[in-house]
């Protein structure tokens, strides 16, 4: 009874230990720039990084000369296509905390540890937005048309397809947004920031080598340093 006491002692400890240094990893990955050396380019494509407060994503539109989404994204996958629109925030996530979490508030700890540990189970979120207004959670970037190809490209690698080459939608918020099975596993250390981080790392935009939380994304987007 004793060993078993002291390994949950030490179980709990390393436990603690990993909450106080993650933050401050995340922190500090946040804080050192990936592609140092890009600037936004005087000409190109404006797309525009979105942070709901816990979620960050990234908007494009529908269609336009480099990227068309009809094939995957189509009004009948809406509760209400009326709300079918000409730009889309794309997010990526664990299908459990996206589905059981739309505010902080219906935040449940089993959800929030499972997320922690990692999961196969994951969604692409596609909000159909209005054109859209240059805020501080909504914030544009201009990248080059090679590079929007890059993000483009990687977004869609996200999404699971069916046997016939289809998108398949998951449920849903509201009549404006659509849940779509997806690619990837999340894990504490790919979060739904990390994967907006990473897209835009490996298209060679400048933002931080790890960014798990959303602060940490947003705060190299609209940065003149």
């Amino acid at each position: 009874m004793k060993r078993a006491l002291r390994g949950l002692g030490r179980a709990l400890a390393i436990f603690g230990l990993l909450l106080l240094v993650y933050p401050l990893a995340g922190m500090g990955g946040a804080l050192i720039p990936a592609n140092g050396d890009w600037r936004e380019p005087e000409n190109g494509v404006t797309i525009y990084v979105h942070d709901n407060g816990i979620h960050t994503g990234l908007v494009l539109p529908r269609r336009n000369a480099l990227a068309d989404w009809s094939d995957l994204i189509r009004p009948e996958h809406l509760a209400d296509p009326r709300y079918f629109s000409d730009w889309l925030l794309f997010g990526w996530g664990d299908r459990a905390f996206y589905l059981e979490t739309p505010t902080w508030a219906d935040l449940r700890p089993s959800t929030a540890v499972a997320a922690l540990f990692g999961s196969e189970a994951s969604l692409v979120h596609v909000d159909h937005i209005a054109a859209p207004q240059v805020a501080d959670d909504l914030r544009p970037l201009t990248v080059t048309p090679e590079q929007y190809n890059q993000i483009a490209t990687a977004i869609r690698a996200q999404f699971a397809l069916d046997a016939d080459g289809n998108s398949q939608p998951a449920g849903a918020y509201g009549p404006n947004d659509v849940f779509y099975e997806a690619h990837g596993r999340y894990t504490a250390f790919r979060t739904c920031n990390e994967w907006t981080g990473s897209i835009l790392r490996n298209a060679d935009v400048r933002i931080g080598i790890w960014t798990p939380f959303n602060t940490g994304v947003m705060r190299w987007i609209g940065d003149t340093r």
